[in-house]
């Protein structure tokens, strides 16, 4: 399906990818400190609202 050149290249990009992701998100870890307080609580109402969702749509089946 994809060549040798083409996985190896995959690869890489994901290895480089990765480490510019956690050094850029090192570097702003005090920004994020300061202004993205109690972000946990969008996330768990989020996948509440997910789980609200899927237990209405089973309940109706």
């Amino acid at each position: 399906m994809f060549s040798k050149g083409q996985l190896i290249f995959a690869v890489f990009f994901v290895i480089a990818f990765s480490i510019a992701m956690v050094w850029s998100y090192r570097k702003d870890i005090k920004i994020h400190k300061k202004y993205y307080k109690n972000t946990f609580l969008i996330l768990i109402g989020f996948f509440l609202i997910v789980v609200i969702f899927a237990l209405i749509t089973f309940s109706l089946h």
